[in-house]
C-alpha cells in the first residue's frame, strides 16, 4: 500500500514540475552527448603519451571540435530543414482537401460509406504538436543556462562523488553503477544515432527518386522519430505515405513510398539495430511501450523521446540492489539482467 501511495505521488509530482524538470532533462541531456561526442574526439586524437601540455590542447581542440559539430548541425536544420517545415505547414490545408477527395474517391471505387470526419485533421495535429514543441523551444534558454552550468561545475563532479560516498565500499558500488549506466547509455546512443541517421538518409534517397515533395522533412522525422520506440516508426512511415496518397496522380508513388520505407524500418530498426546494440537494451518489449506512454502522458513529446534512455537507467540501478532485483528481471526479454556488484 505505501509502495502505490509512493509511486502516485511521484508520478504527481513528476506531472506538476515537468515544466521544470524536462528543461533540466533536456540540458543534462545535451550536456551528456557533446561530452560523448569530446570523448569520440579525443579517441581519434593520439594524446595518450605525449606531455601535459598537448594533452591539454588535444582535450581543447576536441572541445572545439564538438562545439563546431553541434553547430553545423544547427545550420543545417535553420538554413534547410526549417524553410520546408514552413512551406509544408502552409500546403496542410490544400493537402487535407485532397485526403477527403482521396477518401470520396476510394468510397465510390470500393462502394464504401464515406464520412469526411473519418480523415484526421492533419491541421490540428499539426497545431497540437507545434505548441508541445513551442513549449520545448520556449524553455531553451533556460536549457542553455543550465548546460553552461553543468560544463562549468563538471570538473568537481568526481571531489563531490567522493564527499557524497566517503564509505570505499558504497563509492566502489555506485561509481559500479554510474559507469555501467555510462557505458551503455554511449552505445545506445551511438548505436541509435548511426541507424537513425542511416536510416533517414535511405529513405531521403528512395522518397527523391520517387519523386515525392519535402523528401527533406520526411527525411528528418524519420531521424528524429526513431528515437521513440515503436510509435515513431509508424509516424515516419505514415506521414509521407500519407502525403503521397493526397498529392500523387496515381497510386503507384504511394505503394512504392510505403514498400520502401517499411522495408527500411525493417531492416535497419528490426533487423540491424538489435545485432548492433547486442545486450545492451535487453529490455522486455512491453516494457518498453508502457515505459512511452506513461512518460508520454506525464511529460509528453519530450517523456517519449527519454523514455528509453530513462529506462535504461531505471533497469541498471534495479539490477544492483536485492530489493529491487526483480524490476530488472520484469524489465528485461529473457530475465537474463546484469550481475551484481558485490565489491
Amino acid at each position: 500500500m505505501n509502495g502505490i501511495v509512493i509511486f502516485t505521488a511521484l508520478v504527481f509530482f513528476l506531472w506538476v514540475a515537468r515544466s521544470i524538470l524536462i528543461p533540466i532533462l533536456i540540458a543534462a541531456f545535451l550536456w551528456y552527448l557533446m561530452n560523448a561526442i569530446s570523448d569520440y574526439y579525443r579517441r581519434v586524437f593520439p594524446h595518450q603519451d605525449i606531455k601535459h601540455f598537448w594533452s591539454r590542447v588535444f582535450d581543447w581542440t576536441a572541445h572545439i571540435a564538438t562545439l563546431a559539430t553541434v553547430c553545423l548541425v544547427g545550420y543545417l536544420f535553420v538554413t534547410q530543414i526549417r524553410p520546408m517545415f514552413s512551406e509544408l505547414l502552409s500546403s496542410l490545408p490544400t493537402i487535407q482537401e485532397k485526403l477527403i477527395g482521396f477518401g470520396a474517391y476510394l468510397s465510390n471505387t470500393l462502394g464504401i460509406k464515406f464520412d469526411s470526419n473519418m480523415i484526421p485533421n492533419i491541421t490540428k495535429i499539426a497545431a497540437n504538436i507545434g505548441s508541445s514543441l513551442a513549449g520545448i523551444a520556449a524553455s531553451m534558454g533556460m536549457v542553455f543556462v543550465y548546460m553552461i552550468f553543468m560544463f562549468v561545475e563538471q570538473s568537481t563532479f568526481n571531489k563531490k562523488f567522493s564527499s557524497l560516498f566517503p564509505n570505499k565500499r558504497q563509492s566502489k558500488k555506485m561509481r559500479y553503477i554510474l559507469d555501467s549506466i555510462d557505458t551503455n547509455m554511449k552505445k545506445y546512443l551511438f548505436v541509435k544515432t548511426t541507424i537513425s541517421a542511416i536510416t533517414g538518409v535511405a529513405s531521403f534517397i528512395w522518397l527523391q527518386m520517387l519523386g515525392v515533395e519535402f523528401a527533406g522533412i520526411w527525411a528528418f522525422i524519420v531521424f528524429i522519430t526513431s528515437y521513440i520506440p515503436t510509435i515513431g516508426a509508424i509516424i515516419a512511415c505514415t506521414l509521407p505515405i500519407l502525403y503521397s496518397l493526397a498529392t500523387a496522380p496515381s497510386l503507384q508513388q504511394p505503394i512504392l513510398t510505403a514498400i520502401g520505407l517499411i522495408a527500411l524500418q525493417i531492416l535497419f530498426g528490426n533487423i540491424l539495430e538489435p545485432k548492433l546494440t547486442g545486450k545492451t537494451l535487453n529490455l522486455s518489449t512491453l516494457a518498453i511501450l508502457i515505459n512511452l506512454v506513461v512518460w508520454g502522458l506525464i511529460w509528453g513529446i519530450a517523456g517519449m523521446f527519454f523514455s528509453v534512455p530513462m529506462l535504461v537507467a531505471i533497469y541498471i540501478i534495479c539490477a544492483q540492489f536485492d530489493s529491487t532485483r526483480w524490476v530488472s528481471v520484469l524489465l528485461s526479454t529473457d530475465g537474463n539482467i546484469p550481475d551484481k556488484n558485490e565489491e
